[in-house]
């Protein structure tokens, strides 16, 4: 579905992407990157949060997965340039 903002198209984030992701993300999970707190919803602005996560206990966890996903990512790089 999209929307229009002064003349530009938006994609609404409900539904589900091309990836078969789930898009209902304002009432998803994100971790604060500023306070370390979990929130509902969209509560902070955009650059402090990380997600969204699809459970609580998911986005207590986002620090974690961003590290796993660096190591891995850092790995794959490395052996990309080979």
């Amino acid at each position: 579905m999209t929307g229009g903002i002064l003349g530009h198209k938006i994609k609404l984030m409900t539904g589900e992407n091309e990836y078969g992701i789930k898009q209902d993300a304002e009432h998803r999970y994100w971790y604060n990157m500023k306070t370390g707190q979990v929130e509902q919803g969209f509560l902070s602005p955009a650059p402090d949060r990380v997600g969204p996560f699809d459970t609580h206990e998911e986005a207590e966890h986002a620090l974690e997965k961003l590290r796993e996903n660096s190591a891995k990512w850092a790995e794959e790089d490395a052996r990309n340039d080979r």
